[in-house]
């Protein structure tokens, strides 16, 4: 954990940081639907999946070159792949 504190202070410090998410077990998640105009809320089931996703973290950078050097400086990237994603779209929450 010093190790990833260490990390998400670097790339906070640095701006580059817009945030870091550690998300609930999956046990917690839920799935929301619209049923009638009204939320549908269920327990599963989920999509099929060997893996889940344990925590995020959302990056402003320059380059894509930029981004790959920080996921390369992950503290665990010596022994697992970091994926890498695009944001598509950024929605205005201030409208």
């Amino acid at each position: 954990m010093a190790r990833q504190d260490a990390f998400n202070k670097k790339y906070r410090d640095s701006g580059e940081l817009l945030g870091a998410y550690g998300l609930a077990d999956a046990a917690h998640a839920q799935l929301v639907r619209r049923k009638d105009g009204a939320p549908a809320v269920t327990d599963g089931p989920y999509l099929e999946t060997k893996e889940y996703l344990a925590s995020f973290y959302m990056l402003d950078c320059e380059s894509l070159e930029r981004a790959q050097e920080i996921a390369a400086d992950m503290p665990f990237a010596d022994t697992e792949p970091v994926e890498l994603w695009p944001v598509l779209h950024d929605a205005a929450t201030d409208l």
